[in-house]
């Protein structure tokens, strides 16, 4: 087995520690991620084919999963009772892989690294609208701590002048 599709799991301590976590902040921050990449990416039909229709997102090594749906504008956060119509399960470092574009979903899905069950032609929906996207979902340069605070600095000046 290569590096590459060798199985990297996330250590148990940590499945313990984030399966216990509040699912609501978990889901926001998911939706909020959701909510910056694919809109731009969804056409017409695509949005239409998406709403109401609800989708979970399970970290498996992380013990962790998310039910969200489009409603209208963007993905939000379904909470309660009901089955999802598509579940897509896999672990971190795959979803990881598969955002940042060093693996395909086509790849994952083969190997049996991902998981995607309940509608199929849902299911396909999501796969073609991420294969069309080009470049990278995540761009881990984002994500690093200095230019996260360089977003956070605008609103705190603009909110300070606003009280006075």
């Amino acid at each position: 087995m290569t590096p590459r599709t060798a199985t990297r799991l996330l250590p148990p301590p940590v499945r313990h520690i984030l399966s216990r976590l509040p699912r609501r902040p978990g889901a926001w921050l998911f939706t909020t991620a959701l909510n910056a990449v694919l809109p731009a990416h969804l056409d017409a039909d695509a949005r239409r084919a998406l709403e109401g229709r609800r989708v979970r997102l399970s970290v498996l090594d992380a013990g962790v999963s998310f039910d969200v749906a489009w409603r209208g504008r963007g993905f939000a956060p379904v909470h309660g009772a009901g089955a999802p119509e598509l579940v897509i399960a896999a672990t971190l470092h795959d979803l990881r892989l598969l955002a940042t574009r060093q693996e395909d979903p086509d790849t994952l899905f083969f190997s049996r690294r991902l998981v995607m069950e309940g509608d199929t032609e849902l299911g396909l929906l999501i796969k073609n609208t991420l294969d069309a996207i080009d470049g990278a979902l995540l761009d881990p340069q984002r994500l690093a701590p200095s230019a996260l605070f360089s977003l956070l600095r605008p609103r705190r000046r603009d909110a300070g002048r606003g009280a006075c």
